[in-house]
Formats: structure tokens, sequence, C-alpha cells
């Protein structure tokens, strides 16, 4: 579990193909501190476990249902990466409940400048959308945000200077794929109360 608050930017080091999947190497620095075989760390807000560490990098494997949902498969060496440890128990829960598991990606639709921030428009599929409402949270590559408003393609999100400058949204320009989470309270309302909605429905 995560909290979508961005530890550091990692940057990919090596990416080797291991058949529909591939092997991921990460340098860092902060997550390295304690980290061990096993560990859960999430890269873009997917969760993903240690499999080889030293002393700059720690190494991932991603299998082939990660490579459809998420876009790690379009991070090559040189790129930026989102990174947050797991959740230590009694920690401050400063974002939202984050799990790390990807519900599909999104397009920068636009990206506009308001005072010291922007507004970013995420274009997102119908599964996606269905979850988002105003006020409430998404994660986008692995950070915890608020949605500032929704319309039938997409949202928008507020994005502060410490937010641009600390995660690679500051680096998004329309075009780019970016993964995203959405609340997971959303989706246990709904799985609660789609017994009643579908009799309601039936004639």
């Amino acid at each position: 579990m995560f909290t979508g608050l961005v530890e550091e930017v990692g940057r990919v080091a090596d990416v080797t193909p291991r058949g529909p999947g591939v092997r991921v190497s990460i340098a860092a620095t902060n997550v390295l501190d304690g980290v061990q075989l096993g560990d859960s760390i999430a890269v873009d807000g997917a969760c993903l476990t240690v499999v080889a560490h030293d002393d700059a990098t720690f190494s991932i494997e991603a299998v082939a249902e990660t490579m459809r949902r998420t876009v790690l498969g379009e991070r090559g060496p040189g790129d930026r990466v989102n990174l947050e440890r797991a959740l230590v128990s009694g920690a401050r829960l400063g974002g939202h409940i984050v799990q790390g598991h990807v519900d599909g990606t999104g397009v920068v639709a636009a990206v506009t400048p308001e005072g010291d921030g922007v507004i970013m428009r995420i274009a997102a599929p119908d599964e996606i959308l269905r979850y988002v409402v105003r006020k409430g949270s998404i994660t986008v590559d692995g950070v915890s945000l608020t949605v500032a408003g929704r319309d039938a393609d997409a949202f928008s999100i507020a994005l502060i200077p410490h937010t641009l400058g600390a995660t690679t949204l500051g680096e998004c320009a329309p075009g780019r794929r970016v993964n995203l989470e959405v609340d997971l309270v959303a989706k246990y309302v709904e799985a609660f109360t789609r017994p009643y909605t579908d009799a309601k429905e039936r004639p």
C-alpha cells in the first residue's frame, strides 16, 4: 500500500526484454535506504517487486499484464520515473490510499499555466472516468492528486509548483500517456451497490 506522495524521481538505467515482459533497472538514492529483495516499490504508480539491488540501483520484473495495463513498456534508459516505497505502519497518510494497482492509462490532453502552477487535462476511457468525481482522489503516474473537474471525455487536475518540481508531472506535455489508479473507495462502493442497481434494471 502507498500514499501517492512521491519520495524521489529515479532514472531508468537499463531495460532487458524477458519474453512478453521486461526487467528494468532503476537508478535511485532515497528508496534504496534499507531496501531488501521482495520489497515493493511503486514505479510511476505501479507496485513492483524488487528482484535485485546494489548501492546505486534496484531492478524489477514486469509481466505481460503489467505491460498491457501501464506505460512501463514506453520507458527506456534515461527516462525519469516517480518512486515511492510501501507505506510503513504508523506513518502519516498524507495522500490517499493507493494500492499501486494501475487501472489503466490516460493521455495528457492539455497543460495550461495558471499562476505559479498548471491545470492539466487528461483524457481517459469510460472505465476510468466512471470512478472520477470532482474533488475526489486519483493517482497519476503514482502521484496522489485531487480532481479539479471532469467532463465526458477527460478530467483535470491542478498542479502546484512543488508537485511540478518534485515529480515527473512537470515534464508532461500533450500526447504523453500516464498511468492512472482510481480511488479504491469508489470501486468498493460500486461493487457493494451493484446487486441493488442490477435488480432495479431488470424488468
